[in-house]
């Protein structure tokens, strides 16, 4: 069985747009006729020049290769042109070729994806969502509103949620880090409060930043949320600075998580041996595949760290998360995007199932999903926007300044 053609589809999610501008999800076909989905979580490019990298790193390290040989494909694609290194943009189109690899593995083998990862260790996935406002009812106003977000967290633990996460911390750029405003602080303070009055002891509360703290801001922030207990504090302070969450973590009595933006084990392992991070949080469609999240997830467990896997994509990498999920057994908790998203479960035919705040895992072969060819072509991307998008300079979050469009520019609230 060899690896023989390539199709790629570039969806639009349609409003509210939960997980991103755009999704693209690689169709791999063997000689034989089997097909396979991945899904790539790599913005750094448009999907135009997205899709050539893609393309490029299928024709040159996979294609009339035998899917089986992952590792193999994998060094050629990490060592391409004299590299060596975390690449975010080769390894994201890597990862979503390399997640199809492995549901043409399951479908030939008539066996799920995680039964060839060691087999089954968790037979439910505890899930958190982020805090989305109910449909019919988004506005700036809900991201700044402590009083919307503990109604909204109340309504998620209702619905069987364990942990709900929010991120109400105040503006990130291509700056990087900087002191938080005395504001951001009190309006952080506020949001877990609220929320935690609300829901009481029935759920984990997941403090969301996104890299936008200096060290010496993430300390002072972190230290106003202790009184509130919060389960993690994610991504304090930008990933480019691997060392400096170390420092953070001493100082600060809520245990750090991070990782969506960081590629391959060699970062992860660089976070673990520093000792500032015991939650990672892989995005499998980035960091290198399901393969390479198994072995950051075996070094996690040398250093009594967990996983969290990260999901601001659509249903294809929720699937690679799930049978990665079923498979280690230092799984704290996945993401998912409210129970599943109702765009999300139509692409897929409602093949994931989510109940009473648990992900079950498929047991049809492969990554057990039915993903419909039909509704992705009809929801095709046109912009220009990158999937994900960052400011130039800080808005006004006094006024929840944080929208362009219609459509979130900075996502504050994404995961």
């Amino acid at each position: 069985m060899k690896l023989k053609d390539l199709e790629i589809f570039v969806v639009a999610p349609p409003f509210p747009g939960w997980g991103g501008r755009y999704w693209i999800f690689p169709k791999l076909t063997t000689d034989t006729g089997i097909v396979g989905y991945g899904e790539c979580y790599a913005s750094t490019v448009g999907p135009t020049a997205m899709k050539a990298v893609i393309e490029d790193v299928f024709s040159r390290h996979m294609q009339g290769e035998n899917p089986e040989n992952i590792e193999l494909m994998f060094r050629r694609a990490y060592s391409a042109g004299f590299t060596q290194r975390p690449d975010p943009t080769v390894m994201g189109a890597f990862a979503g070729l390399e997640i199809a690899c492995w549901d043409i593995l399951g479908k030939a083998l008539n066996r799920p994806v995680y039964a060839l990862l060691g087999g089954k260790m968790n037979d439910r996935i505890r899930s958190y969502t982020y805090l989305y406002p109910e449909p019919g009812k988004e506005s700036a106003e809900f991201w700044v509103d402590p009083d919307a977000a503990a109604e909204a967290a109340l309504r998620f633990v209702n619905m069987g949620f364990t942990a709900v996460k929010f991120d109400p911390a105040g503006p990130y750029t291509i700056r990087g880090g900087h002191e938080p405003a005395m504001s951001d602080i009190s309006r952080s303070v506020a949001f877990c409060k609220a929320i935690r009055e609300a829901v009481g002891d029935r759920a984990d509360l997941l403090f969301g930043t996104h890299g936008q703290f200096t060290t010496p801001g993430a300390i002072r922030m972190g230290r106003e949320l202790e009184p509130y207990n919060p389960l993690w504090y994610e991504e304090p302070i930008p990933p480019d600075n691997l060392l400096e969450f170390a420092e953070v973590a001493k100082s600060v009595r809520v245990p750090l998580a991070t990782g969506e933006r960081l590629t391959t084990k060699y970062e992860f392992g660089t976070l673990l041996r520093a000792g500032g991070v015991k939650i990672l949080q892989p995005a499998l469609g980035r960091v290198g595949g399901i393969w390479e999240a198994k072995k950051i997830a075996a070094m996690a467990e040398i250093f009594n760290a967990e996983m969290a896997p990260h999901l601001y994509a659509g249903p294809v990498e929720w699937a690679a998360n799930v049978h990665f999920a079923a498979s280690i057994p230092n799984l704290l908790i996945a993401e998912t995007i409210e129970t599943g998203g109702t765009f999300h479960l139509k692409l897929i035919r409602n093949s994931i199932k989510w109940e009473d705040g648990y992900i079950l895992p498929p047991e049809a072969p492969g990554l057990g999903i039915e993903f419909d060819e039909d509704v992705a072509r009809a929801h095709p991307f046109t912009g220009t926007g990158l999937h994900l998008q960052m400011q130039e300079a800080p808005c006004d979050y006094r006024h929840g300044n944080r929208f362009e469009g219609g459509a979130p520019s900075t996502l504050p609230h994404k995961t």
